[in-house]
């Protein structure tokens, strides 16, 4: 079950981007951007956050490795990112 607002998008800028994602594409824009756009102040700066300090932060893997490492691990868990 989807809230309706997170499947249409909250506001003007939301549902642009998710009819130009559907245009671009041929599909819906992924959960995971609705729910990061539906409540950006809750979720969606803070992931982007940790996702930037996990993805960019000191490692001694390189960005390339890490960003491999996440495409594996995403398609083993048959999931698109």
């Amino acid at each position: 079950m989807r809230l309706p607002k997170v499947e249409r998008g909250d506001s003007p800028g939301s549902r642009l981007l998710f009819g130009l994602i559907r245009l671009l594409s041929g599909h819906r824009a992924p959960d995971v951007i609705r729910t990061m756009k539906y409540r950006p102040t809750f979720l969606g700066g803070p992931m982007a956050e940790l996702t930037q300090a996990v993805m960019r932060g000191p490692s001694a893997w390189s960005v390339g490795e890490r960003e491999l490492m996440a495409a594996f691990v995403s398609s083993l868990n048959r999931c698109r990112f």
